[in-house]
């Protein structure tokens, strides 16, 4: 490529002529097409980016001024221009780049992110100790992709107008688009008033006026032209935040992006805070994702010139379950009412809002209000699902304590990506939901080793009327077993003995969720070296089935539980917990997800490196019972250097 290859950081780019970047954003484009169409990854809203981050870079004296990309998938134009080129093809791979922003990959990620609307809080409080240590450079929050509808962002203008933040630019890519459109009022405000006829008439009528009229005249049109401007756009709002409000500009006229860019440089950093407006389209450049930006928002491999082929897959996923088993639901009850904070497609319920859209709400990047709406609706007799992954749940905890549970409101929480969720990697793991909703009063905490589960405790949950109940599902393909016609309700903290060598075992395994298939697995290499195994399906983290365990960890040598969960805190504490109250003095295991942060690589890597597939667990078993057995277990046991052996092929 004649530039782009010529670019190894922004210093790079700065050195070549104005003229020259228009060309350059081809090249970046095509690059970033090319690459992305290979290895997979976010598409649309990088494609949608690319003159926004020449011309940031460009103008801006990065890294020295701080760039902050809200949700940080926006950011892969930003990681090759920043020296990360000869390693993109390695992005969300194992050990390879990151899909999102991370301060350990790069000094020009001063700040990570893949939870959305917090780009201007953190932004702010750089510019702030910037302000501090008297450090004469710019924080910049590059933030759309659906995240002004979260109300962080409110919060943080409302602090950053207040302080004045003056060494602060917001740049607002607006797209009209998260992963699906972009909700609420204030959405619909933005993208309405663009295209409002009147405003596009008045901007031609007073270029026309000031263009006619004398030095003074053009500039008491100038500020006519500013005020009326704001009637129709969102300056009026900005501005009673306190920004300087730019725009709207062309977010894919790179030239008039950094003019824009160069006149906030000139007013210095006492001139701001300011809020650049500019308009971009989500897939730019490739026809496929212009036309479909939500197909193409995330993507595994495909061929640029053919585009995504839609082909059945060999099993449908757990989302497919969730929705079809929301549908039968809401049908048969209309007091079932299906809430998401910006993910009905990723989430499944964009079914649901097709074949019952007065039974569905969407409400934008906004999780804390989603469980409160919910627990309002359930005040009134309705039966709420709040479908939110595991991981945005988090943000809304507070709400879950003292909204929901506090009260005893039959609000539901059905967490999608429990668990290890691959590519997404460390900001997207499922890892804490059952350590953060087991320690909640009144919360009745489930998850299902399969799709056939999952559609009886959607049902068990809807059935379910005197408090919180929750449950959480991973992400990806079901596992393929037959599916119930009828739908049942499951008893609250009944478990399920899947299996046991007789009345006396070796070692007892108990697992939840997802993790009741890689035990299973444990379970048949256990066997194979002669070993007693028993297996349980708790079902249920709280309450536990008290009698079941009791029952079978008397007759067990070693109790080992298994989750897709911190190991610290989750499903297995609650059953240690439960042995020591009962004075079951037996030898114990927990195995879960490590005291670390997980990195993106395959679900199945994943698995491997944190020991939670079937030949991870029984390493780590054979090590337990090398240490708490005598002599007739050990002779079963083969070879010595167990602990390094790969039981199963891969």
């Amino acid at each position: 490529m004649k530039y782009l290859d010529q670019i190894h950081s922004p210093e790079q780019l700065r050195l070549l002529p104005k003229k020259a970047l228009p060309e350059i954003c081809d090249e970046l484009r095509e690059f970033l097409l090319r690459v992305v169409s290979e290895k997979g990854g976010h598409l649309a809203s990088n494609l949608g980016t690319v003159e926004l981050t020449v011309a940031i870079h460009y103008v801006f004296d990065t890294p020295r001024d701080r760039v902050v990309w809200d949700v940080g998938h926006q950011a892969y134009g930003h990681k090759v221009l920043t020296g990360r080129k000869d390693r993109f093809d390695t992005i969300r791979q194992f050990d390879g780049l990151s899909g999102f922003t991370c301060r350990n990959e790069s000094e020009f990620d001063p700040f990570g992110a893949g939870h959305a609307s917090t780009s201007i809080s953190s932004a702010l409080g750089i510019a702030e100790g910037m302000r501090h240590k008297g450090v004469p450079n710019w924080a910049l929050a590059v933030i759309g992709d659906g995240s002004l509808t979260g109300g962080l962002v409110y919060e943080a203008m409302n602090n950053a107008g207040h302080i004045p933040a003056k060494n602060l630019a917001v740049i607002f890519n607006d797209n009209e688009m998260s992963i699906d459109p972009n909700v609420g009022a204030l959405a619909k405000f933005i993208n309405e008033a663009q295209k409002h006829p009147g405003y596009n008439r008045l901007r031609r009528d007073m270029r026309d006026l000031i263009s006619s009229v004398s030095e003074r005249g053009a500039h008491l049109a100038g500020k006519i032209r500013r005020s009326l401007k704001n009637a129709f756009t969102p300056g009026m709002l900005f501005e009673c935040f306190g920004f300087r409000y730019l725009g709207p500009i062309d977010g894919h006229d790179v030239k008039a992006l950094v003019e824009t860019f160069e006149f906030v440089k000139s007013e210095g950093i006492e001139g701001g805070p300011f809020l650049i407006h500019a308009l971009t389209t989500k897939g730019k450049g490739y026809s496929l994702a212009e036309q479909l930006p939500i197909k193409y928002h995330g993507v595994t491999a495909f061929k640029v010139e053919d585009g995504i082929k839609s082909s059945p897959p060999k099993r449908p996923n757990y989302q497919d379950i969730f929705a079809d088993t929301m549908i039968r639901l809401a049908k048969e009850d209309p007091r079932v009412v299906a809430i998401t904070a910006a993910m009905p497609s990723g989430t499944g319920l964009n079914k649901f809002q097709m074949e019952i859209p007065h039974q569905f709400y969407d409400v934008g990047i906004a999780e804390g209000h989603a469980v409160l709406f919910a627990a309002g609706l359930a005040t009134e007799g309705f039966r709420p699902v709040a479908a939110i992954y595991s991981t945005f749940l988090q943000r809304a905890y507070d709400q879950v304590i003292h909204d929901v549970a506090l009260q005893n409101l039959p609000v539901i929480f059905a967490m999608d990506r429990g668990g290890l969720v691959g590519a997404d990697g460390a900001t997207h793991q499922g890892a804490f939901d059952l350590t953060y909703l087991r320690t909640v009063p009144n919360m009745v905490l489930m998850a299902p080793k399969d799709e056939n589960e999952l559609q009886h405790m959607l049902k068990t949950s809807v059935d379910y009327r005197r408090g919180p109940i929750a449950l959480r599902y991973p992400r990806g393909e079901v596992v393929g077993v037959p599916m119930d016609r009828e739908l049942i309700s499951f008893p609250i903290g009944r478990g399920e003995l899947l299996s046991a060598d007789g009345d006396e075992l070796d070692v007892l395994i108990i697992g939840i969720g997802y993790a009741v298939q890689s035990g299973l697995d444990a379970v048949r290499i256990l066997r194979d070296r002669g070993l007693k195994v028993g297996i349980i399906n708790a079902r249920f983290v709280k309450p536990l089935d008290t009698l079941l365990l009791r029952d079978w960890v008397e007759r067990a040598g070693l109790v080992v539980t298994v989750e897709e969960n911190a190991a610290a805190g989750g499903f297995g504490a609650a059953v240690l917990e439960f042995m020591a109250e009962e004075n079951l003095l037996k030898p114990a295991l927990v195995i879960g997800m490590p005291d670390t942060f997980v990195e993106h690589a395959s679900p199945k890597l994943q698995r491997e490196m944190t020991g939670l597939d079937g030949n991870g667990i029984v390493v780590r078993i054979l090590k337990k019972l090398e240490t708490t057995t005598q002599t007739p277990v050990l002779a079963r046991q083969q070879p010595s250097s167990f602990q390094d052996e790969r039981l199963l092929p891969h």
